[in-house]
């Protein structure tokens, strides 16, 4: 008999005025479940999970969670106010009968000392302390509304990892490909108000997506032609009876209905970049550059030489220095020693990460003419600024909609379309991907690609660099940096190690003898050491017995092979027992191999 689900959503419906924002949607989470909910930005995903979450009502449906089932929530930015501390924060997420350590030592492995004042945190420490709180109770289904954003690629990955080890059941809003593809195996797709599921991993989205909008697109054209030939009857067609020419002028009015009422799926993005004249050979050239603050190393003796057409992607844990690096190549910043070399004829537009320069009481359309009428200069064309704005996925109703009430994903479209607009030959591109969508991102990667300019990227966004870069510099420590070509997966596999973890320093490759600078006073001085997971030391505890089980299991067929008449009185039992026995033994080797690698960890732990 199937278990019952640990929480329910049947036909939720909400409206914020104007087009529902949810008509019939529905979610299901059992226990041990990994699923993605995916949509365009502004399709309610947020608003579904807060549902689910329990702490916004729907106008119709109903939700059901199971009696005593326990679920955390994750919001895309938590509310910290009234905590003296972050472990005061993290720790009033505790219920009765949890286990307090768990919050220390999860704000221990995040680069936290708990100790922080919570009004004072960047946004990827605030992020790292709601996951902590999140994630400490162990409960049995996890909300988590963009769990990666403004965590570095170290914190991605040591999420990652922690997310696979739990029992519990996940449910995931990401952009991330990458991390999505990890961890989902159920895919919840919220479109135009409705939810479709699949239940298949994240791979298999695109297709089935793109599958489903060309059978909707087969439909709308039979549609058509029946109203075509319909309106044909209407005009030329030999008068018959009245009621039957009455009916059939209702039927023709209904089917106009439909095809007027029918919610058709958001195109995609349009962004092209204006492109200046091409600029030397040469783009940028650094000889030995370094830059320190106090006593503290930012960049040391680094050169590199980038060429027209370049791509390339600049990775890091927050706070290693890639704006500082960036600034320094560019020529925004002066280095303490070395030279800076820029090429001829640069034209250089950078995007803003922070999205601080948007005002937020600035409609969109004065925001990319800079208040100067209704016209907008893109690539040497004038367009008038609402054309512009469809480009980018605006509806006209918005033009005059002041920059504050835009979602994240809407505040990324219009930086875009800012940058955009303004004609280069050399792209900044300061975290582009953070809270847009995947078909936007989509559309990004193609316009990067056509770009004929050089693009310097700085991202921890695995897929989006391996899609994008030619070569990849990241941080060796001690203000040393490195340059490896090809994307962020050839950066692994020829660096052999993956980028540092939160809160703890990075040591250069090849010069494992230095002498680093200490940690940052409020890293714990164990952040960076290796632990055993929740589910490694599950494993450690429970694969002696399942190698005792293969063992005795292989024992018993190896017995009942051993009739030297089985081959001859019952072929199919032989050919079974051989079969079996080839597939324990594997099975066996496996959970050894395993548990002692396992074994090797913890001993190197607790030395």
């Amino acid at each position: 008999m199937a278990t019952p689900p640990l929480l329910t959503l049947q036909g939720i419906a909400l409206t914020f005025g104007g087009t529902p924002l949810l008509e019939g949607a529905d979610l299901s989470v059992g226990a041990g479940d990994r699923v993605c909910l995916v949509g365009r930005n502004g399709s309610g995903k947020s608003t579904l999970l807060r549902i689910a979450a329990g702490t916004v009502e729907p106008d119709r449906g109903t939700r059901f969670a199971q009696p005593g089932a326990t679920i955390r929530y994750l919001p895309q930015e938590p509310d910290m106010r009234g905590h003296a501390s972050v472990l005061d924060y993290v720790e009033a997420g505790l219920a009765p009968g949890d286990d307090a350590y768990r919050a220390r030592f999860l704000l221990g492995e995040l680069g936290l000392t708990g100790e922080e004042d919570p009004a004072a945190l960047s946004g990827g420490e605030a992020r790292r302390a709601a996951l902590a709180r999140t994630l400490a109770p162990e409960p049995d289904i996890l909300l988590l509304d963009e769990p990666t954003n403004h965590l570095d690629l170290g914190a991605i990955e040591w999420l990652e990892a922690e997310l696979k080890g739990l029992r519990t059941a996940l449910v995931l809003i990401s952009h991330d490909r990458r991390f999505l593809a990890t961890l989902s195996r159920s895919i919840v797709w919220l479109d135009r108000g409705r939810t479709r599921r699949l239940d298949q991993g994240f791979a298999a989205f695109e297709g089935w997506r793109d599958a489903v909008h060309a059978e909707e697109e087969a439909e709308r054209h039979k549609l058509d032609r029946k109203i075509a030939a319909e309106e044909d009857w209407v005009r030329y067609g030999v008068t018959a009876r009245r009621k039957r020419n009455v009916r059939r002028m209702a039927e023709l009015a209904e089917l106009r209905e439909t095809r007027r009422t029918a919610r058709r799926a958001q195109g995609d993005a349009t962004l092209a970049a204006a492109e200046a004249k091409a600029s030397g050979t040469l783009v940028i050239e650094a000889e030995r550059i370094a830059k320190r603050y106090g006593e503290r190393p930012v960049v040391r003796d680094f050169s590199t030489r980038i060429l027209r057409g370049d791509r390339v992607g600049i990775v890091g844990p927050n706070g290693a220095g890639k704006t500082t690096l960036v600034k320094l190549l560019t020529g925004a910043l002066a280095p303490d020693a070395g030279a800076v070399k820029l090429g001829a004829g640069l034209a250089s537009v950078t995007l803003d990460q922070t999205r601080e320069s948007l005002d937020p009481g600035t409609p969109l359309a004065d925001a990319l003419t800079e208040s100067r009428g209704d016209q907008v200069t893109v690539g040497g064309e004038t367009r008038h600024v609402v054309g512009y704005l469809k480009d980018f996925l605006f509806s006209p109703e918005q033009a005059r909609t002041p920059v504050r009430v835009l979602s994240g994903g809407e505040r990324g479209r219009l930086m875009l379309a800012r940058a955009l607009a303004k004609p280069s030959n050399l792209l900044v591109l300061d975290e582009p991907t953070n809270d847009l969508d995947l078909e936007t991102l989509d559309v990004l990667e193609d316009m990067l690609g056509e770009y004929r300019g050089t693009v310097i990227l700085i991202s921890h966004d695995r897929d989006f660099l391996d899609r994008i870069v030619t070569s990849v510099i990241v941080p060796e420590g001690d203000g040393l940096w490195r340059e490896y070509a090809g994307g962020y997966t050839d950066m692994l596999l020829q660096r052999g190690a993956d980028v540092v973890r939160p809160g703890a320093r990075s040591e250069p490759v090849g010069a494992r003898e230095q002498v680093v600078d200490p940690a940052p006073a409020r890293a714990v001085s164990t952040a960076g050491r290796k632990r055993l997971s929740p589910g490694q030391q599950h494993a450690l505890k429970t694969l002696p017995g399942r190698i005792e089980t293969l063992a005795a299991e292989i024992g018993r067929i190896q017995a009942a092979l051993a009739d030297a008449e089985l081959f001859t009185r019952d072929p199919r039992r032989f050919a079974s027992l051989s079969g079996a026995l080839a597939e324990k033994s594997t099975a066996l080797d496996a959970a050894e191999t395993e548990w002692l690698e396992l074994e090797l960890l913890r001993e190197e732990v607790g030395a």
